[in-house]
């Protein structure tokens, strides 16, 4: 990454929140470093030095800003980076996964040698895996303290630390502190919950992303309430899974969505955000994706595309949803919950009763049981085929996964076509320019009738289409006379 001195000291000088997370500020007077938007009076420009990621400015000596936080900046997103396996990589390490995994583990999972992602980590953010990986470590664990009332020895688990005198090692050799001096009361005192706040560059067109959602919240898995979006979640980590649930709420005024987890969750905590980024698609920068689509974006700016926390069950969910309504799909994923998912222990809020099925969980179905939730026979037969490709590891739903290939191990699942591939790279992917040219309300809303010239229409939008598709369903929807939360066309599930 190219990071022009003279750019990036007018964005520190402006706290221009387009940057925030592009790049930190290492301030040589004061020895920290600090994100663009630091409420601190603007440090001298001699004073000022830049860096592509918060590893990069600790290699460096600085130690991260109490005051804006590095560790809250928002994430990048998959289309940002040339290289889109080192962020691929850097979303891993984010979430975990170098707490049970080596760097050798880490670049079979994306695909690469050991020896080329060492190079894309040095080319892409200015430092090795492991200094990376520290740091991310340091900085969840700076957070856990400050924001949660979880003892130090959970903190230094849950940040990945094999133990809590490794921890005070790092911490007090790195950053010159205790734990004692970064823990803060959490604010509300509550113990069944953790609560943190996850920043966003404006604008966020939360209403519509929470429109979108609650149109294909599905009974017992999710619900919206108070303007709050919760779910139910199942979560990998340190070989066991964690079951909890997620609430996540807008606070405009601060720029940041709270979300609540289940104290169950707290041995999972990085995967568990991780999920509620990409969800959230909390990476954009919407600044360059309106620009792109211009009069499109106009009525409606800062749109997301709304992610997923597994893509195996956006997958489930657009076979299910194929030729009949969203209602009658909402019908169908509830009664398979019901009776493949697992069963959520203590008090979960009012509605939330069992988590989405896994693959092995949905392959177990008998058939009768899967007719018995209204599953058709065809689409039994795609829903299983799909099981067994995600159980044994030959179709990746994942972020990281390279989104061509996996459209292409879609499209060979008999049941599946264009439409369901792209619309699962879309939500399961993140990835931004795919686009289901095949959608009955896209073709409706743009007036075209052919493939042809469905291509010709949205080839200006690239490489952003999926964005695209996301502020022309809210325009159909729009104009239709029924509400948003009515039954919809099948091709919107």
């Amino acid at each position: 990454m190219n990071l022009d001195p003279d750019t990036c000291y007018k964005a520190v000088a402006s706290h221009d929140r387009r940057f925030d997370g592009r790049f930190f500020v290492g301030v040589s007077s004061t020895g920290v470093y600090c994100r663009p938007v630091c409420a601190v009076r603007t440090p001298k420009r001699e004073n000022c030095s830049f860096y592509e990621s918060a590893a990069a400015a600790e290699k460096h000596g600085f130690r991260p800003c109490l005051r804006c936080r590095p560790e809250l900046a928002p994430g990048h997103g998959l289309a940002d980076i040339s290289g889109r396996l080192a962020q691929a990589a850097a979303t891993l390490i984010d979430e975990g996964f170098m707490a049970d995994g080596s760097v050798a583990a880490l670049a079979a999972r994306i695909g690469v040698t050991e020896r080329h992602l060492r190079r894309l980590f040095d080319a892409q953010f200015g430092v090795s895996v492991l200094e990376y990986a520290q740091t991310q470590r340091l900085l969840l664990a700076k957070r856990l303290l400050a924001d949660t009332a979880l003892p130090v020895t959970e903190v230094a688990l849950a940040a990945g630390f094999g133990s809590v005198r490794r921890f005070n090692d790092v911490l007090k050799t790195r950053y010159g502190l205790t734990p004692l001096a970064l823990r803060r009361r959490a604010a509300d005192g509550v113990a069944d919950r953790l609560v943190f706040e996850l920043g966003y560059r404006p604008p966020f067109a939360w209403e519509a992303w929470l429109r979108f959602l609650a149109t294909r919240a599905v009974d017992g898995i999710e619900a919206i309430r108070d303007g709050a979006y919760l779910r139910t979640l199942r979560v990998d980590a340190g070989g066991s899974s964690h079951l909890g649930w997620v609430r996540i709420e807008h606070v405009p005024r601060r720029l940041v969505l709270r979300v609540t987890l289940s104290a169950s969750l707290a041995r999972a905590i990085p995967q568990a955000l991780g999920k509620v980024r990409r969800l959230c698609d909390l990476g954009c920068r919407p600044d360059v994706v309106d620009r792109h689509l211009g009069e499109l974006a106009e009525a409606m700016p800062g749109v997301r595309l709304p992610g997923c926390v597994d893509g195996f069950e956006i997958a489930v969910r657009a076979v299910v949803g194929q030729v009949i309504s969203v209602v009658q799909a909402r019908r169908i994923l509830a009664a398979l919950a019901q009776r493949a998912g697992q069963a959520l222990d203590g008090a979960p809020p009012d509605g939330l009763r069992y988590t989405f099925p896994n693959a092995a969980a949905l392959a177990a179905l008998p058939e009768p049981a899967l007719r018995e939730a209204g599953v058709s026979p065809g689409k039994a037969r795609t829903l299983q085929a799909l099981c067994r490709r995600v159980a044994d590891g030959t179709l990746v739903l994942d972020p990281h996964a390279a989104p061509e290939q996996a459209v292409a191990a879609l499209r060979e699942i008999d049941g599946i076509g264009d439409w369901t591939a792209q619309y699962v790279a879309m939500r399961a992917l993140g990835w931004p320019d795919a686009f289901p040219g095949t959608d009955y309300a896209l073709r409706k809303v743009l007036g075209v009738s052919t493939v042809r010239a469905m291509h010709e229409r949205t080839a200006q939008w690239a490489p952003w289409r999926a964005y695209a598709a996301i502020h022309l369903w809210h325009r159909y929807e729009a104009m239709k006379d029924t509400p948003p939360a009515a039954a919809q066309a099948e091709t919107i599930p």
